[in-house]
Order: C-alpha cells, then structure tokens, then sequence
C-alpha cells in the first residue's frame, strides 16, 4: 500500500524524535497509569466487597442488647422494611494460645449447630462448622488463625463464665462482618493478639446464662427500606433491654474502615494523575513548536503544492496523536498492572475470600482522552501557527529575536565571566517562556517527590504525638461492664505495676440541633499522667470540672463550638439525657473523641465512682508474670500494649504506604528525565550548527558540552527550590483533601525530605543529562555544517 507523501514525512519525523517521543510518552504513561491503577483498584474494591456483603448475607442493622428474650426477633421482624431477622450471642474472652505469653483476646460469636447463619455467613477456608452435641468445638478467623499457625485438629483455651475451657479447631473462616478486625480499644488490626471465634449457640448461651436469649441481633433490609425508620423502631424495642442503639451498615466499624479507604483512593484519582498530564502538554508544546519552527521552509513547499492549511494542520496533530497514543499504550498497561497489585494487596489486607478484578473499558477510556486530551492541548497553538503561515512568508527564514542588554545582569558581574557562562545566560533569558516551562517540569517532579515522601513523615508524627507523646501507659485493661473503683485498687496491686489511671467509657448519642453522632462519651481524670488529653500541637489538656472536650473533627460534624450546648442521650446504665457545655475543643489524628472528667461522668450516670478501663505503667522485670495473672481474670475483656500497637502501625503503614511512596518515586524519576531529555534534545537539535561553528572557530569540547548542559543545569538550579514550594503547597492541599473522621494525617514537612527530593530531582536531570552528552560527543561537524536550518 503506497503511504501518503505526508504520512511518510510524519514517520520519518517519529523516527528522528523517537527519544523525545518516548519520554514524553513516558510522562503520559505515568500520569495515565495512576489514574488507571486508580481507578480500577477504586472499581475492583468496591465489586469485591459488594459481592463478598451479598454472597454472605451481610446484614444492614445491627444492635446489642445486655440480654433479650428471643420472643423478640418475631417483633423486630414485623417492623416494615425488614427482610431477615438473627439473633445471637457475642462475648470477649480471654484466650490462651500455646507459645505466646501476652494475653490473647477473643470474640466469641454463636453460629448455628445445624445449619449456616441466616445472615454474616461464613466463608469457610478449611474444616467445617461446629456440630451438634460438641460443645468445644470453634472455627477461627482466618487472619487469627494464620498468625498463631492454627488449623483444624489444632486447640487452645479460652476463659468462659470465669473457667478455662479446653477448645478444639475444627475450621478457618472468613466473614464480612470483620474485614477490618479490631478488638476494643485498637486503633488497627492485630491478628496476634485479637482473633473472631465461631461457637455453636446453645454452648454460648449455656455458659453464659442467656438460654432462650440473646445479646446481639442484626437485620437486613428489603429494597427501598429506609434504614433510619428500621433503627429507631428497633431503638424502641430494645430500649428496656440495654441496648446502646442500633446502628446502619455504614457505622459498622469493619465496613467504616473499608469506606475510608475507598474515599481516599477517590480522592488520589482525583488528584495525583493530573500533574503528570499537565506537563505532558508543556512537553508536547515545546517539541511541536520547535518543529514547527525548524521546518518553515518544508511547511511553505508543501502550501506551495496545494497541501492546505487543513492538511498541514492534521499532519501535525496525527503527529501529537502517536505520541498520546505511546503513552497512552504504556500507561494501560503499566497501570492494569498496577491496579491489579494495588487490588490484590488491599484483598489480603482486608482478608477477602475472592477478589473481583475484571475492570471495564471506562477507565481505560477516560484515561485515553485524558492523555490525548492534554496532548493536544499543549500542541495547538503551535498546529496552529504552523496552519496560519503563508508560503512566502514560511519559505523565510523567522524574524531573529530581539537581542538587547539584560537589565538583570549587572555589567561588571557579567564582564568579569568567561565567555561560554555568558552564552548560557543569554540564551537562558532569550527564551523566557520555553525556560519557564523546563524550570516548572522539573520542578514539579521535585513536588511529586515532596507530596509523596510526605506521608512517612506524617506517619512519624503520628506515631509519636499519638503513641509516644498522648500516653505514658504501657497496658491497657478493659472490663467486660463497668465495675467499681476496687477494680482500679485490684489491678494496682498486680506484680509490676507501677501506675495506674481509671476510665470509663459510655455509649451515647451526641446531639446538636438536627445533627446526630453515635459515638462514645470517654471519663478520664481533670489530670492526665497516663492516658492524656492531647492536642496535636503538643499540649496536654487538663479538663473543667464539668462540660466536653471534644476534637475538632466532631465539633465540626455537630456544628457546634466552645460554649454551647450538646445533648447527650447515654445509651447504657439509667440511660440519662445530659445537656452538657462544649468546655473546649482539641485537634486530634485519629478518631473523634470526647472527653469528661471521669467524676462528672459518674455524676451524670447517677452511679458510684466506676470503671470500664484501667490503664497501667508497668516494670519490663514483671511484665510475663502480669500477662499471666490478667490470663485469670474473667472480668476482662482487652489487654492492650502501646508497644504492640506502635508495631502494627508501623507494618500495617509499611505495608501499604512505602509502596506507593514507590511508585511515585518512579514517576517522578521519569518526570524529570522526560522534560530535561526534551529540553536538552530540542537545545542541540536547534543549536547544532551553532555548538559545531564553535568548536571550529576553537572552543574545547568541554567547553561546547558547557554551553549546553549548562543551560539546563541552570534551569534545574532554578526548578529546584521551586519545586519545593509547590510541593509544600501541594501537599498542604492534599493532606486536606484526605482528612477524614478517621485520620487526619498532619501537615509535616522535615528538612530531610526537601533534601532527598531535591537530590532525586538531581540524579534524574543528570541522568538525562549524561544520554544528550552522547549525542553531542558523537556530532559530525561537517554534516552539521553543511546542514541548512
């Protein structure tokens, strides 16, 4: 097939591009890969979980209750909207699992003997449910099981009604009621330490008095119910019960986490691949308009043999196109890949028993017209200006520009430099446009760096304001109900025990106006030693002898702020409506707490001085021999160490964090190598002849190399502190865009990370750099010269 003679000159000119090409394809890759990993993670995560909560029927409302007749369910069940009704019975425990010394915590859930569940199905891994008549037989989360090497046959020991119980391992499973497992008080999971437990029903309730009852009841809906309607007439049933309040799916704590995880994955999609397309298009400009600007004369030949400005035009833009499209090509792919990663590794992390990664052509199309979009947009001026040139003038050689005296440089600075240092700022401040475009590309790869090596920082300060700063405990013990002071005094008189420091905590609904929030009232004394009340600036709170001190997060959500008043409906014990002062407000990274003095707490609950929890600092020496005693404590329901909650942040964010911190190092990389490759390129391609007449007229060839790479060593010495403060004003707009009521992660920026983005900046303009230099040590001079430009 004989090619067009436009579409042969179109080949010829990709083929003596093809580097420029490529790194310009590279860029668009980078930016199309993002948003396709992106999204497809973002589509892949939310069909896995859709599909994993309606395979195993996960339920839609769900309530505790102390302890309810099973009379009940027929009455939840005829509340309108309602579809499927299960009861159930649910207790921690102590757990002893044969070498581990730390005490171990359990969730102990009813399943039915015969039977699967109605609702909260299990995906079973391996074994089988328990059977009728086998009282001690258990299937283990999966996450739990793994960590401690646990499978059927294997058994361990739990504390039951205040007796160790010998329990044999007849399965592993998975659920989706506990994607994120968490016991109470974590902040992440902690498969060593916490695990979910399945037991047959009639043993649960025999060993914890509740026959014919149940503690725990969870609901699905019918389409188009309204969930709001189905809790308050569940509210009304189980109120006389001691219920804390029923609640949706989307306050479920395990699907509250996934729900945060897919908000921030939007708002990376959002964000990250447009900085990457943006200086696609700089970068096509530069190439095209220097196309168009070195092939004058062939453009004014072909206007002179009837090609019009439309042919000239779509020459061009097929021109822009293959390179979109190489991009383009590249970027599927990497980020098909990418997303597939990124998806298998969020399905390990929230334990998915299957994972659906089958991503449909919208992102890929998006992506596509993104790319080609930007493409095209950074090239029509210059498509444009090579359309609107008439022969007689194109077949002209351009109006030189202006040569005049610099204001900016001072004339006995100036004279007193060499001659080749003189020619670089000369021709770096000739072209104030193209040297502003190459100064902004590089120096938006420094803030790509910058925004990415934020986060670790972040998560140190996290770390140490949270962990380090906020508390001075090294065990926390949380009780099955609220107890007595003595409880305190009990614990005080462990071996090791140093320090200890109550809490109690109710369940409540906060209430402002028309604003809801179902959430936790936390009593602590007015002067924290261990467990304080710490703002993220670095102060410790002291609390007023009444009123909240409630964090911003959820002063925001209720609309309120110091001195006025919310009402607090507690959801336990006499059930008191309070109308409490809003004392104070504190920044916090994680959760929305608030807080009370621990007396005016007790005060309210119209009850004598009581606990839930109890904090304790404790000697190393003795540690073993405490894990041991809490072992034999039925009252206990958490054992929480600071030591291992700074460890599982610190492997759950290195999990995750560092490898996208990864990949956008990459990207970055390929950033700035693609716009100084280009510059470099578009420099010698234009001054060839120029570098060539020196080294003739007698200039060294390092002293031609310094001319040339000097310019852009120049234009990279500036980029590089501009980089930095875009990536300082970046990363400010990114960590509020990521804020959500579980994390707020800090705007931290150490010295370090401007060092190491600022030195990979570098490495990466030297490395393209370095390629340029071959090219121009290779140079013929005299096929230069004799070249006609």
């Amino acid at each position: 097939m004989k090619l067009h003679p436009l579409d042969r000159k179109l080949l010829r000119d990709l083929w003596r591009l093809r580097g420029q090409v490529l790194a310009i394809g590279l860029v668009i890759a980078s930016g199309v890969g993002l948003l396709v990993m992106s999204l497809t993670s973002l589509e892949a995560l939310r069909d896995t979980s859709a599909a994993y909560y309606e395979r195993y029927r996960f339920a839609d409302v769900f309530a505790q209750v102390k302890r309810a007749p099973e009379s009940l369910a027929s009455r939840i069940a005829a509340i309108d909207g309602v579809q499927t009704v299960e009861t159930r019975v649910v207790r921690s425990a102590v757990l002893d699992v044969g070498g581990f010394d730390e005490p171990v915590m359990g969730q102990l859930v009813s399943v039915p003997e015969n039977g699967e569940p109605l609702l909260n199905r299990l995906a079973l891994r391996a074994g089988r449910y328990p059977e009728s008549g086998k009282p001690d037989e258990v299937v283990l989360s999966e996450p739990f099981a793994l960590a401690h090497k646990l499978g059927p046959g294997d058994h361990l020991r739990a504390v039951m009604s205040g007796r160790w119980r010998n329990l044999v391992v007849v399965g592993v499973a998975l659920s989706p009621e506990y994607v994120y497992t968490m016991g109470p008080g974590a902040l992440m999971p902690d498969d060593l330490r916490y695990g979910v437990l399945w037991m047959g029903r009639e043993t649960l309730q025999a060993a914890y008095d509740l026959d014919g009852a149940f503690n725990d009841v969870s609901a699905s809906l019918l389409r188009g119910a309204k969930p709001e309607q189905v809790v308050d007439e569940m509210d009304r049933l189980l109120d006389r019960y001691g219920s804390h309040g029923a609640y949706v799916r989307a306050d479920q704590a395990s699907n509250w986490f996934l729900s945060n995880e897919i908000d921030q994955l939007e708002t990376m999609a959002r964000f990250l691949p447009s900085v990457f397309l943006a200086v696609a298009a700089f970068l096509t400009n530069m190439v095209v308009a220097r196309l168009v600007a070195v092939e004058r004369p062939e453009i004014g030949l072909l206007k002179a043999f009837g090609y019009g400005n439309a042919a000239i035009a779509w020459h061009y833009v097929k021109l822009v196109l293959v390179i979109g499209a190489v991009g383009t090509l590249l970027g599927w792919f990497f980020g098909y890949w990418l997303g597939l990663y990124s998806t298998t590794m969020y399905a390990d992390f929230y334990r998915f028993p299957f994972l659906l990664f089958r991503p449909n052509v919208g992102p890929f199309l998006l992506a596509a017209g993104a790319s080609v979009g930007a493409a095209l947009l950074g090239a029509i001026g210059a498509v444009r200006r090579a359309a609107a040139l008439s022969p007689a003038a194109a077949m002209q050689p351009p109006a030189p520009p202006l040569f005049r005296r610099n204001r900016l440089f001072l004339p006995r600075f100036f004279e007193r430099l060499d001659q080749p240092t003189r020619i670089v700022l000369r021709q770096t401040s000739r072209w104030p446009l193209r040297s502003i475009v190459t100064s902004l590309g590089i120096a938006m790869s420094v803030a790509v760096l910058i925004v990415s090596m934020q986060w670790l920082d972040a998560i140190h300060r996290i770390v140490d304001v949270y962990f380090l700063q906020a508390q001075g405990q090294d065990v926390t013990v949380g009780l099955v109900e609220a107890r007595s002071s003595a409880a305190v005094r009990e614990l005080a008189r462990m071996p090791g025990v140093l320090a200890v420091e109550p809490m109690r905590t109710v369940a409540a609904k906060l209430r402002s106006g028309p604003r809801v929030v179902r959430d936790a009232v936390q009593g602590v004394p007015a002067h924290q030693t261990l467990y304080r009340v710490y703002d993220a600036q670095g102060t410790a709170l002291d609390l007023p002898p009444e009123g909240l001190v409630i964090s911003t997060v959820l002063a925001d959500r209720l609309a309120v702020r110091p001195g006025d008043t919310i009402t607090v409906e507690v959801l336990e014990g006499r059930r008191p409506v309070l109308e409490l002062p809003v004392a104070a407000t504190f920044e916090t990274y994680i959760g929305r707490p608030a807080y009370i003095d621990i007396d005016a707490l007790n005060r309210a609950m119209h009850e004598p001085p009581s606990v839930t929890a109890v904090h304790l600092r404790v000697d190393p020496k003795f540690e073993t021999r405490l894990y041991r005693e809490l072992k034999q404590m039925p009252q206990v329901s958490a054992v929480n160490l600071r030591s291992a909650a700074v460890t599982t942040f610190n492997e759950t964010m290195a999990k995750t964090m560092l490898i996208y911190v990864g990949f956008f190092i990459v990207f970055a990389a390929t950033l700035a190598c693609g716009v100084t490759y280009n510059a470099a390129r578009i420099a010698l391609a234009e001054r060839a002849r120029e570098l060539a007449t020196m080294r003739v007229l007698g200039f060294s060839r390092r002293e031609v190399e310094y001319i040339l790479i000097g310019e852009i060593g120049l234009l990279t010495f500036a980029a590089l502190p501009l980089g930095a403060g875009i990536g300082w004003l970046l990363a400010r707009w990114l960590v509020r865009a990521f804020q959500t009521e579980l994390y707020r992660v800090p705007f931290v920026l150490e010295p370090s990370t401007f060092g190491w983005a600022i030195l990979g900046g570098f490495l990466a303009t030297l490395a393209s750099v370095l390629l340029v230099r071959r090219r121009l040590d290779r140079l013929d001079l005299i096929a230069v010269l004799k070249t006609r430009e």
